[in-house]
């Protein structure tokens, strides 16, 4: 599923508590799956959507002003709107094993997602992810170890990802950074779903055409600092200056570009005397910077892919393909 010979630069798994699980479907008409990030009971969430074309689901529930803060999983998926459907599948998990916000008789899982358009890469326009692909997802997450290395590449959402307006294959990639001081103990990483209109951004390398497909990027961050939603939202809004680093173009109207941040509260984030808003700005950028490389990440993990309808190869650097 991914490239051997790409180094990898920490994962998501980082963050203790973090889970990953990944479903898909390759071949027959399919290239397409989901990703689920499964956080530990009571992390708090939220979200930044800068693309002109998103397709999300109860990302107005991660405002700061609204009445939940607990996030019970995110959902990255594939199948454009359509694949939101995956979403009831995690739902159904997190229900069948009492996560979600406590009502009269049960629970309500908070389970945002968001897609990627990759609708017909694989010959078939009507196969894309579903409630049964969702539930899968999340069980693979849940059935994973503490700490476990993260599958890249042509994995998950990232199944039929592509980059550069459809030309080359995008996948899954994922990354992490450690804060420094007194705040070593904090970590803070990032997966990606890597779909973009845009390449990587290279001085004097010119934009790609726009082209006929839609597109978008997709990013979870992770922290064990204890932040409250509106630092979790910032934290995403901080976390975009990543993606531009990353890609260029982005944020564009064929974009969906969104960023989710989960912040577990394990650990106090200590701020110095002098300049108490010190430790945050770090944590903020570490968050941009973990984006980055997971962006790349993804990018490099990615291996060539052909179906009835396109073959896209894996992208490669000037350098690369001398």
């Amino acid at each position: 599923m991914a490239r051997t010979d790409s180094p990898t630069t920490g994962a998501i798994t980082d963050v203790p508590g973090i889970r990953v699980g990944h479903a898909q479907r390759i071949g027959h008409g399919w290239l397409t799956g989901v990703s689920v990030v499964l956080p530990p009971p009571g992390t708090i969430g939220s979200v930044d959507v800068r693309g002109g074309g998103p397709g999300t689901h109860e990302t107005d529930a991660l405002d700061p002003t609204t009445l939940v803060s607990t996030v019970d999983a995110v959902v990255l998926t594939g199948g454009s709107a359509y694949g939101l459907a995956s979403a009831a599948g995690v739902q159904r998990w997190c229900e069948e094993n009492g996560r979600g916000f406590p009502v009269p008789g049960g629970v309500v899982p908070i389970v945002p997602a968001a897609a990627i358009f990759d609708l017909g890469r694989g010959g078939d326009f009507s196969a894309r992810p579903d409630a049964d692909m969702g539930y899968q997802a999340a069980l693979a997450a849940a059935n994973s170890s503490e700490g476990a290395d993260v599958d890249r590449g042509n994995v998950g959402a990232g199944a039929g990802a592509a980059i550069g307006a459809g030309t080359f294959k995008g996948g899954v990639g994922t990354a992490s950074v450690q804060l420094s001081g007194e705040n070593v103990h904090i970590v803070v990483g990032a997966l990606a779903v890597v779909n973009a209109a845009g390449l990587p951004w290279q001085p004097g390398r010119a934009a790609p055409a726009a082209g006929e497909g839609l597109n978008t990027t997709l990013v979870v961050v992770a922290t064990n600092a204890q932040l409250t939603v509106a630092q979790a939202k910032r934290t995403s809004t901080a976390a975009h200056a990543g993606m531009a680093r990353a890609l260029n173009p982005v944020h564009t109207m064929a974009d969906g570009d969104t960023i989710f941040t989960l912040a577990t509260g394990a650990q106090t984030l200590i701020s110095s005397v002098e300049l108490p808003i010190a430790a945050m700005i770090e944590l903020q950028s570490a968050a941009a910077e973990a984006v980055r490389l997971a962006i790349g990440d993804g990018i490099a993990q990615a291996t060539q892919v052909s179906t009835p309808v396109q073959t896209w190869p894996e992208f490669r650097t000037p350098q690369e393909s001398i």
